[in-house]
């Protein structure tokens, strides 16, 4: 052990109250009140521009599906948009100082129920494209905007707007305060359970979460089987459906599909440990196909792999995805990971508490990719006027906010954080009075992006959600 590292765990640590004093201290550097302050910057950048070059890096015959997408909605421009939002959280200035591992693409659509290792259902942020270490109300702020986005995509009033974003920071300001006082172990191990969201619902949604719970419990990989899987020549193969699901030859750089798919298990293979390595290794590939998947991803390169055990009753699906650069980078500053699939699968591992077994990350050609299994007993909350039921839409929010306060007291110090949001509903007050003005920004942008497809700038097809 190194003098340094034994140095650390000799040291006297700082007491939860002196931690929580610390965070109330910083109030005078930025006062809670002014974290509801969103003002466009002089020289803010053109939000179509900022796509544009998102699309310099993508499949060029993607990024009109991306638009496309995009365009459906403010909220769906919001998903899309978490870089032109990172620009202006930037822009804004001073922060706390307190900073986590931020997802860094937080909104309402970001949550949902997935299996743990020990095939327990778990509700927490299921997508860590753009993590990396930030300022934990960036993350706070674009939930909250999304709220609104949301709740005006639906239909709902402003008061519900304001009702819900509320809530959303009370629970944020009281969960913290409650894991500000865990053990650090305890912390480490904590997950929100079904159990733990129905003690806190009432009959009518725990009915509703039994539901959301039982059809996540059927999402695995024998459903996916049914549901993407024809039989072809007596053998499973993964249906086509362009442009969604393609089958392809070769893969961007050029390489036979199955070259480049071996040097990409090759550099994945080396990044899981030697059990997960054993597992893995009583599987065979039987097909491959490139996927288009989500709103602020499309274009990026995304694969399924469909491998079988001992029989066709034993089917593994693993799912590719490109790792570009978080949005963040440009505004605080690079990944200490060289390879962007190991910084998408180091956050998670800190933040999520029940990681996918098979996540890890490779390297083919340059592109760095994250690889984990398709679905497994996933279920994501849905956001569709036909679904969802506006009445609920509060309390759904307040569990959002629960599993990010979780997410920043696991990485980051949950007694300074809660030390900075108090008791009173000041933040709360203020992340409403952010929430619209970001949310009227986001309608400007989205119309921005409707003139410019309007206009020829940019190309829009028309592709399903």
């Amino acid at each position: 052990m190194s003098k340094n590292l034994l140095n650390h765990f000799q040291s006297k640590h700082v007491s939860v109250e002196d931690r929580m004093a610390a965070g109330k201290a910083l109030r005078k550097k930025i006062p809670r009140i002014e974290q509801g302050e969103y003002k466009p910057a002089a020289k803010r950048a053109d939000p179509v521009s900022i796509l544009e070059a998102q699309g310099k890096t993508r499949l060029p015959d993607l990024v009109p599906i991306r638009y496309a997408r995009m365009l459906t909605s403010p909220f769906a421009f919001l998903r899309g948009g978490a870089a032109i939002m990172a620009a202006d959280l930037a822009a804004q200035g001073k922060t706390s100082g307190i900073n986590v591992q931020a997802c860094g693409d937080m909104h309402v659509a970001n949550f949902g129920v997935f299996a743990s290792a020990e095939r327990n259902l778990i509700f927490g942020i299921n997508d860590f494209d753009e993590t990396l270490p930030g300022p934990w109300e960036w993350d706070l702020k674009r939930l909250v905007t999304s709220i609104v986005a949301s709740i005006r995509f639906l239909g709902g009033s402003k008061s519900l707007c304001r009702e819900s974003v509320m809530a959303a920071v009370s629970s944020y300001r009281r969960r913290m305060k409650q894991y500000a006082f865990m053990g650090s172990m305890e912390l480490w191990y904590s997950t929100i359970s079904e159990e733990d969201i129905l003690k806190t619902l009432p009959p009518a949604l725990q009915k509703r979460l039994k539901k959301i719970t039982s059809k996540a419990r059927t999402r695995t990989h024998m459903q996916v089987l049914d549901k993407l899987t024809d039989i072809v020549d007596d053998k499973y193969r993964l249906r086509d459906d362009a442009p969604f699901i393609v089958h392809e030859t070769h893969s961007q750089a050029g390489r036979p599909i199955e070259e480049a798919l071996g040097l990409l298990l090759e550099s994945y293979f080396l990044s899981l440990a030697d059990d997960r390595k054993n597992l893995l290794q009583h599987y065979r590939i039987v097909d491959v196909a490139r996927k288009i998947v989500g709103v602020g991803s499309v274009g990026t390169r995304c694969w399924i792999i469909f491998l079988t055990g001992r029989n066709s009753d034993d089917p593994l699906f693993l799912q590719v995805k490109e790792a570009q650069p978080s949005v963040l980078e440009p505004v605080i500053s690079k990944s200490i990971y060289a390879n962007h699939g190991q910084r998408v699968v180091a956050g998670q591992r800190l933040i999520q508490g029940a990681p996918d077994i098979f996540l890890g990350w490779g390297e083919q050609d340059g592109i760095h990719f994250y690889v984990r299994q398709l679905r497994d007993m996933k279920g994501g909350l849905e956001f569709d006027p036909g679904k969802v039921r506006l009445e609920n839409f509060t309390t759904a929010c307040t569990l959002c906010a629960w599993a990010l306060a979780l997410a920043h007291a696991k990485s980051g110090d949950a007694a300074t954080i809660a030390g900075y949001v108090g008791k009173s509903d000041e933040l709360d007050e203020a992340m409403v009075r952010f929430a619209f003005a970001y949310a009227d920004q986001t309608e400007k942008d989205h119309q921005a992006l409707a003139a410019a497809a309007k206009g020829g700038r940019i190309k829009a097809a028309s592709a399903k959600q």
